[in-house]
């Protein structure tokens, strides 16, 4: 057991229902490229990656030097959706008044923009929850799965790595929590994984998720490494 005094959330899929949303809308952008591509196969390959990382992928297929406006436009076509389809995953807000009845920090450490953070949170009612304490790959060199992230938000938060859990959705982003040294707890309740949430399970625990859980009963429990059932 560890005295967890920090839980870090990864933001699209973990605290917002806004992955079917980039898959879809990713998907759509790469076809107009003449790259075709299911949403379940941009999933397997892109998710918990930030979208400079995806760009360059996407230019290294396209055998070109940049796709200069690709980043912007995903992100313009994306929010344009958030005002009318965005959803906080259910049992969020309990989640988080718990954690601050214990006196846990929260932060977010996302692969989005420092743009779409704010409006993400902006528009599902989080933003009064973390204040300054969100974190995006704009501010490190590596993204996901490079543990630079977590690790900044342990230093801003001024809490040692060890003493932070995470709670993630994908297997880049459990990779760069254990590498960063902190407990990490998969999440499987986005709709994006309907269909393939035990799968999706094994490949968090791969990545080195301590715990997988498909909702939030349990969740409290597994980020701060109390008796706990998992996946």
């Amino acid at each position: 057991m560890t005295d967890i005094r920090a839980v870090i959330f990864d933001m699209d899929g973990c605290l917002v229902d806004s992955e079917p949303m980039s898959l879809e809308t990713l998907a759509e952008m790469m076809a107009a490229e003449g790259l075709h591509a299911t949403p379940d196969d941009l999933r397997k390959r892109f998710l918990g990656m930030s979208i400079q990382a995806i760009v360059r992928d996407i230019s290294k297929a396209l055998d070109r030097p940049d796709l200069p406006d690709f980043a912007r436009d995903f992100e313009e076509r994306l929010l344009a959706r958030y005002p009318t389809e965005l959803r906080v995953i259910p049992g969020i807000p309990k989640l988080l008044d718990g954690l601050a009845a214990q006196g846990i920090a929260v932060a977010i450490a996302t692969g989005s923009s420092v743009r779409r953070l704010g409006i993400t949170l902006d528009v599902a009612g989080l933003a009064d929850r973390f204040g300054a304490r969100i974190f995006s790959a704009d501010q490190v060199r590596r993204g996901k799965p490079a543990p630079d992230l977590f690790l900044l938000a342990a230093e801003r938060l001024g809490v040692a790595p060890e003493a932070c859990a995470v709670m993630e959705d994908s297997p880049h982003g459990v990779a760069g929590a254990v590498a960063a040294g902190m407990r990490a707890v998969g999440f499987t309740g986005g709709t994006h994984l309907d269909g393939m949430r035990d799968d999706h399970a094994r490949r968090l625990r791969e990545a080195g998720a301590a715990t997988v859980l498909p909702d939030m009963n349990g969740m409290p429990e597994a980020l701060l490494d109390r008796q706990t059932t998992g996946v």
